[in-house]
Order: structure tokens, then sequence, then C-alpha cells
């Protein structure tokens, strides 16, 4: 559907969870995400994609995906192609809103499209909310039973530079500052959006949580090494250290700015 997602789904006892997957290019791994995340939901779940138009067609396999697993009026799959628009925070954000706003999702998660982020991990966030009341995950590579197998050296160890410089800086609750693999009641979304034009976006967002007074925690997972498609995490040395630039500028900013 182009700037269109179906109607939401009836209301449910539990909390409806909807994991928003942000996609460009993936093809190959979209559908054995999608139902990856499906078979393994613990509460009433949907998907949301949210398409940057892709080239190599994903959007064609989502809308595959709606004719096979929406039935009597029930959405597991849903899709939002953007023409006009770019980028990975603003396709976080736009499906975040349409969740909530749309599909009356109580908690919503996301996370990388490429399985790097296994979907049986999805659970693990969402129990942390569900079970032990907190208001904000993040799936952790660097807590005890985290771990990050999916990259090489130069990108595990500026990524342990990183997170270490923002716990100096920003407080020792978070250890994996730049997870991108997240869930979060609506409540915390209806008060804090996501600002920054990459994986910058996810330490500003557990800074401002925490400042605000929610309850954010972390989930270990291990990280694992995508089975098809480009990495859009970091082409070289160059495009990891401009990528790093804006974490370090980032994490700055908010150690300076209280709010």
């Amino acid at each position: 559907m182009d700037e269109s997602p179906m109607q939401a789904n009836p209301a449910h006892a539990a909390p409806m969870v909807c994991t928003v997957l942000p996609t460009y290019n993936e093809g190959d791994n979209i559908e054995p995400l999608i139902r990856g995340v499906l078979a393994h939901a613990l509460t009433p779940h949907m998907v949301l994609v949210v398409d940057d138009d892709s080239p190599d067609g994903t959007w064609q396999v989502v809308e595959r995906l709606m004719g096979e697993l929406n039935r009597g009026g029930e959405v597991r799959v849903a899709l939002l192609r953007r023409r006009h628009e770019r980028g990975l925070t603003s396709a976080i954000q736009r499906g975040i809103d349409t969740a909530i706003h749309t599909f009356g999702a109580g908690i919503v998660t996301w996370m990388d499209c490429d399985l790097s982020m296994p979907p049986a991990s999805v659970p693990d966030l969402v129990r942390a909310i569900v079970e032990d009341g907190a208001d904000l995950v993040a799936g952790s590579r660097w807590v005890p039973g985290g771990a990050d197998i999916a990259h090489g050296l130069m990108a595990r160890s500026l990524s342990w530079i990183i997170n270490r410089f923002a716990m100096l800086l920003l407080g020792a609750q978070v250890h994996d500052y730049t997870s991108g693999f997240i869930s979060g009641r609506a409540a915390v979304f209806e008060r804090i959006r996501l600002r920054g034009d990459y994986g910058e976006y996810c330490i500003d967002l557990l800074v401002r949580a925490r400042r605000a007074g929610f309850a954010v925690s972390e989930v270990a997972y291990v990280c694992v090494p995508r089975t098809a498609g480009d990495s859009k995490t970091g082409a070289n040395l160059w495009d990891y250290l401009v990528k790093g630039r804006k974490y370090a500028a980032t994490i700055l900013r908010l150690a300076v700015q209280r709010y």
C-alpha cells in the first residue's frame, strides 16, 4: 500500500505489540524475518514494514505475505511504502506513529532487518516490559550473555569504545547505547520523538527516556552475521569513522544539555 496502512486490529486484553521493520533492499531477508517475529510472539503481535521504495522489490515480498497472512480481518503484516522519503530514523518514527495511532499498539519494537538481530530475541525485550515493568528496553551486546559475532574486530572495537565513552559521560545504567534493537511502551514514544540521522538516534532516545523518568533496562542478545544482502552499518574504516563522529557529537551534546 502507498502511504495508507490498513485499519487496526480489534482491541485485545493483552498489550498489542507492533514490530516496525525499516527496510531498504532487504528482499532476501524480509520474509524469514517477518515469519520469525510472528512465530515467536508472546502476545498479540503484528509487523509493520516501512520500506523506502526498495529497488529490489522488498515491498513486493511484503505485499505477498500480507495476502497470505492477513486473514479474517486480522492484520498480522502491514506495509508503508515511502516513495518520497528516505532515512533510517524517519522511517522508524513513521512506523512508531502508525503503530500507535493507526493500529493501537501498546508496545512498539524495532530491529535491523538483516537478521543480525534474531527474531527469537524479540520476546525477551517484550517480556522485560510486560513482566518486569520496564518502559524502554534495549537489546544489548555488552552485558553478560550478549555478544557481537556479526562484525569484525575493527567494528566491534569502535562500538565498544563509543559505548564506554557514552557510559562515562551519560551513565553506566546502559551498556549498549548504540543498540538499535528496541522495545518500548507507547507512552514513551508519545512523549519522546526520535532525533538524529542514523544510529545516534538510539543514544539520544535512551538518555532522554531515562532523564524523563522512564524505567530503562537492557536484555542480552547475540548479534549474528547477516545471511544476505549488503551491510549498511559500515562499508569501510572511513564510513565507521564518519558515523562514529556523529555518535561522539551526540554523546557530548547530551552530556552538556540536561534535557
